[in-house]
């Protein structure tokens, strides 16, 4: 999911998602040089059917002032040819 707050934790998320059901791992992405979060995170649930009713609900629904955008997670596509070394 994107466009978190950058105030929302995991247990905020948590706490958001268990509202359909059970959730295994909520997961806010920070980064490693700041500690801060990069505005994007991540739930799994174990059942199909809650995780899909938890993505149509809150899809669009306002936390901590932004809207959240949820989906399901895809593999990330390498769209950039890879890179070359370089000598100099």
């Amino acid at each position: 999911m994107g466009n978190l707050s950058f105030q929302v934790t995991e247990q905020d998320l948590r706490a958001e998602f268990e509202k359909f059901g059970k959730v295994d791992r909520a997961h806010v992405a920070m980064d490693k040089y700041t500690g801060k979060s990069r505005g994007f995170g991540f739930v799994e649930m174990p059942n199909s059917s809650e995780a899909e009713t938890a993505i149509k609900k809150m899809d669009g629904v306002s936390v901590k002032g932004r809207n959240l955008k949820v989906n399901e997670a895809r593999p990330k596509e390498n769209d950039r040819p890879p890179r070359q070394a370089r000598r100099y």
